[in-house]
């Protein structure tokens, strides 16, 4: 397993990383989660991300219990909060009292005494970016939070960010979590450039477009019963005969190098220096091995122009 630095930071984590998004605490079976994120760890995966909202708490409370039989200093914790969380005025956002009461109610479902990356999950224009800021700073300097975090923010909402931070000598925003895949790239043209300047690095989610990528969907008119996309009517809707017939031709890369189109595609993502890890799902064993493997390749530059040329059609 590589590591990488986490933006400017001096925190290093595996480049492949474990989320429980749509997953843990809730379609997928309790053994076949903790089993997945044993097997994680097992793989020298020290990265593991949840977030409050994932299944009400649920995925918090299972990667907490699991998470348990590892030595805290060993891995890195990730948690988020600013979706709701219930029907009440203050139950959302990033106000101080939403960020307060969410990031306790995590550390209790977690069952640790801190995070060490604590992200606002979207950008809340309702709230006053120093009363955000503010409120996660004091979570840093009470010990409870060791780094920062956004997701989905755009470049000018970060660098509005850092320089409020930077004005009351705040903690800084040293990581983003974007989505970013071979079919969706809208954080190439400003946020990886705005990001490697002042050191923010990304967190991909979706690396593997909701699994688009792994070549297990072959026609829009055969999906599994039992995948995501037949679940989520979004995603189902994202899958395209273009985008098959591209997979198609990226599974032929994919052999040449002795590699699963999956792996490919995860690869792919890691050639960007800015991004520190891609955040994986897996619903058993299986699949974070295969996932881990793609940790360390190196694709050369025909192969990338050749990629290129698929995904530009």
């Amino acid at each position: 397993m590589n590591y990488r630095r986490l933006g400017s930071s001096g925190l290093k984590v595996s480049d492949i990383s474990l989320g429980s998004w749509l997953t843990y605490g809730g379609y997928v079976e309790r053994e076949n989660a903790v089993q997945a994120i044993h097997k994680a760890y097992d793989l020298g995966i020290n990265f593991f991300d949840t977030a409050n909202v994932y299944e009400q708490g649920a995925a918090e409370t299972l990667v907490g219990e699991t998470i348990k039989a590892f030595p805290r200093h060993s891995y890195v914790l990730a948690t988020k909060a600013f979706w709701p969380m219930g029907d009440l005025p203050n139950d959302r956002g990033l106000s101080r009292k939403h960020l307060t009461d969410q990031f306790h109610a995590s550390l209790k479902r977690l069952d640790v005494d801190y995070v060490d990356i604590m992200y606002c999950h979207r950008h809340d224009p309702e709230t006053p970016l120093y009363e955000t800021l503010r409120t996660l700073d004091d979570f840093v300097r009470s010990g409870k939070v060791l780094y920062v975090g956004v997701s989905e923010w755009t470049a000018s909402q970060i660098a509005e960010a850092h320089a409020v931070a930077d004005r009351y000598l705040l903690d800084r925003i040293v990581v983003n979590q974007p989505q970013y895949n071979m079919f969706n790239r809208y954080i190439e043209p400003e946020i990886i450039p705005y990001s490697e300047r002042s050191g923010v690095g990304q967190v991909v989610f979706s690396p593997l477009a909701q699994g688009l990528l792994t070549g297990k969907y072959t026609s829009v008119d055969n999906i599994p019963a039992d995948s995501r996309a037949a679940k989520l009517d979004g995603m189902k809707k994202g899958i395209t005969e273009q985008k098959l017939a591209q997979v198609q031709q990226l599974s032929s890369i994919a052999s040449e190098l002795d590699l699963t189109v999956g792996q490919l595609a995860l690869a792919w993502i890691l050639r960007q220096p800015n991004v520190a890890s891609a955040l994986v799902g897996a619903s058993r064993p299986e699949q974070i091995i295969e996932n881990a493997g793609a940790s360390g390749v190196k694709l050369p530059q025909e192969i990338i122009d050749r990629i290129e040329e698929i995904l530009s059609v």
